[in-house]
Parts: structure tokens; C-alpha cells; sequence
């Protein structure tokens, strides 16, 4: 049976209203694969609602972004947590 690599999830919070999930996929891309992004958005409004999550298909990749000192999409400083 093959060793495999423990996926990992991030919280990301204070995104800008217009970041979607492909941008926020291809900015985390760059610390790894990513196996899902998702920004979470108001069901009656439709809107951003500033957060989302980052899932990558190793925990060397969330560490290398964990690791990172700051994080800064569309003019904003991000706010990152790991959920595993």
C-alpha cells in the first residue's frame, strides 16, 4: 500500500468582495495543488461574504503558506488558519 500525503485545509478570511474561487484557487496554486477553493458567498445577496477555504492536496503546501509571514490578494492582507 502507497504512502500517502495527508490533505490539508486553510481558513482564509478578510477577502475582498471581489475575489471568486478561481482567483483564490490560482493564489494558493502557487505554494502547491490545490484541491479545492471556495470563497463563500450570501445565499439572498449573492456577495462575498470575505472568507473562504483552501484545501491542498498535501500539508507541505499548507505549511509552506502557513509559514509565509504575510498574504495579500486584491490590496488586502490576508488572515489564513489551519482547520486540520
Amino acid at each position: 500500500m502507497a504512502s500517502t500525503a495527508k490533505a490539508a485545509r486553510l481558513y482564509v478570511a478578510n477577502l475582498a468582495w471581489t475575489v471568486g474561487h478561481r482567483q483564490l484557487k490560482e493564489y494558493f496554486a502557487h505554494f502547491g495543488p490545490v484541491q479545492s477553493a471556495r470563497v463563500v458567498f450570501d445565499r439572498s445577496t449573492g456577495l462575498s461574504k470575505g472568507y473562504g477555504f483552501v484545501e491542498f492536496v498535501s500539508s507541505e503546501s499548507a505549511a509552506d503558506v502557513t509559514n509565509k509571514q504575510s498574504h495579500t490578494l486584491e490590496g488586502l492582507n490576508l488572515t489564513i488558519q489551519p482547520q486540520n
